[in-house]
């Protein structure tokens, strides 16, 4: 047995009735920077390490 759609409908309501809009349009604001840097870093750590040098190699 799942959550039918009317459960899901009164839980919703009822979380937005606890902490209202203003409070979750934050919520919902902090996790998606939290998110997008989580993807950052990942994405920089994939980078091979040789690409994030600044400086120039000097071979002699």
């Amino acid at each position: 047995m799942g959550i039918s759609p009317w459960q899901l409908l009164i839980i919703l309501l009822i979380i937005l009735l606890i902490f209202g809009t203003k409070k979750l349009r934050n919520m919902g604001g902090d996790i998606g920077s939290a998110v997008k840097n989580f993807r950052k870093s990942v994405k920089d750590e994939s980078e091979p390490e040789d690409s994030k040098t600044d400086e120039p190699s000097t071979k002699e």
